[in-house]
């Protein structure tokens, strides 16, 4: 098993096949393009390899907020659909708690659609804790 971050543009393209799964409205075409431009804002994208086989995804940034000091926010997470209930969730989110702790965050977060029910008793499991509703609205 290998967890590192995605840093040249073959190791993007190889995490694309998983993060399809959670985010299908991506396209492969640009997806390095997208991944890039995110990585000059602070975006980080980890890869969980397994027999040399992408097979967890998790793109993350850290920031700083007035509520919550600096935190380690997760943006996608996602183990491919064939590999799920294996342990790779896991693996990779404890690799994301250390960078966190490595990089002096005070919090982790993440938000979840309200119809994730597998994933977020994955997140309970993980002794994550439901602390707000996440409101939104699009803007045209």
């Amino acid at each position: 098993m290998l967890i590192k971050l995605a840093e040249f543009d073959s190791e993007i393209l190889g995490c694309f096949p998983i993060m399809s799964q959670l985010r299908p409205h991506l396209q492969q075409v640009n997806f390095v393009e997208q991944v890039r431009h995110q990585m000059k804002e602070g975006y980080k994208l980890a890869f969980l390899q397994s027999e040399k086989q992408t097979v967890a995804v998790a793109g993350f940034r850290i920031s700083t907020c007035l509520a919550s000091g600096k935190f380690l926010y997760i943006d996608d997470l996602v183990v491919d659909e064939l590999k799920r209930s294996q342990g790779y969730g896991q693996q990779l989110f404890q690799w994301l708690i250390e960078y966190a702790q490595n990089h002096h965050c005070q919090h982790l977060s993440l938000d979840s659609g309200v119809q994730r029910f597998e994933a977020h008793r994955f997140y309970l499991m993980q002794r994550l804790s439901i602390t707000s509703h996440h409101f939104s609205m699009e803007l045209q």
